[in-house]
């Protein structure tokens, strides 16, 4: 019986693309190629619209050390205030917002993903979770405090400017010196030397790499050469801020270089 009925099924459907064969060959050949190309055309205008209407990343993540004060930039951003301070981030802090700064503008304002990822050695890793979507970088370095956290800083930044998913994509990178109303803070000229310098000692102590390493690292700067910042694939800056005070204006400038209004 199921046989009888695969039989039949199968008849049918000969039937069927006998019918179709049969109206096909009715068409005038000038009238099916006009219909073929208008049904090419369509579908590659459609496609081609597709691509140029792909939504571009709107995310921007604050990275850098514990106690840098990525956290209370978080808050300046979305609210206008340091919330009097913060804790230690144990776990990303991540909101959709327009910025704080252009709340009293008139017409459509685009919001910003910002993410400020945990500093802390341990949570480092979630950093990997928000990169593919960057459509920027903030390092944010205690300018108060640099001197001591030097080292640890130019070996985050390093790994971060080696990343595939960095490079790759040329994110760009703002390097944001924070706690700069001090008076004690170093400069951002001081800040930008101090980390190429370091990060030119790690191009020599990473040369010998594992195979696992190099398939998820470049090298940075040009071999031969004290590294700088400007050999970089991607475009890196140096700014100053104050999480504290409200001062940052650079930073918002960042972001919008990178997240079109």
């Amino acid at each position: 019986m199921e046989t009888d009925g695969f039989e039949q099924l199968k008849n049918q459907a000969q039937d069927w693309l006998r019918q179709a064969e049969e109206l096909v060959n009715r068409i005038p050949q000038t009238q099916l190629y006009a219909a073929i190309g208008v049904v090419l055309l369509t579908t590659f205008f459609i496609l081609l619209v597709r691509l140029f209407k792909r939504t571009k990343p709107n995310t921007i993540v604050l990275s850098g050390l514990s106690g840098s004060g990525k956290t209370v930039l978080f808050y300046q951003l979305r609210d206008g205030s340091s919330h009097q301070g913060t804790v230690t981030s144990m776990e990303p802090n991540e909101d959709t917002f327009v910025l704080h700064s252009e709340l009293g503008k008139s017409g459509k304002i685009k919001p910003v993903h910002i993410v400020d990822v945990p500093g802390h050695s341990r949570l480092r890793p979630k950093l990997d979770e928000f990169l593919p979507q960057a459509a920027g970088i903030v390092f944010v370095v205690d300018a108060l405090e640099f001197l001591p956290n030097c080292r640890a800083a130019s070996e985050y930044l390093y790994d971060i400017l080696t990343r595939a998913s960095v490079v790759r994509k040329k994110i760009p990178v703002l390097i944001l010196c924070n706690k700069g109303d001090k008076v004690t803070a170093h400069t951002k000229e001081f800040i930008r030397k101090q980390l190429e310098k370091e990060i030119d000692k790690l191009r020599a102590s990473r040369t010998a790499v594992s195979a696992a390493d190099i398939a998820n690292e470049y090298s940075l700067g040009v071999a031969g050469e004290a590294f700088a910042f400007s050999q970089c694939q991607n475009k890196v800056t140096v700014a100053d801020a104050s999480g504290l005070t409200g001062d940052i204006s650079q930073l918002e400038q960042f972001i919008r270089e990178n997240v079109k209004a």
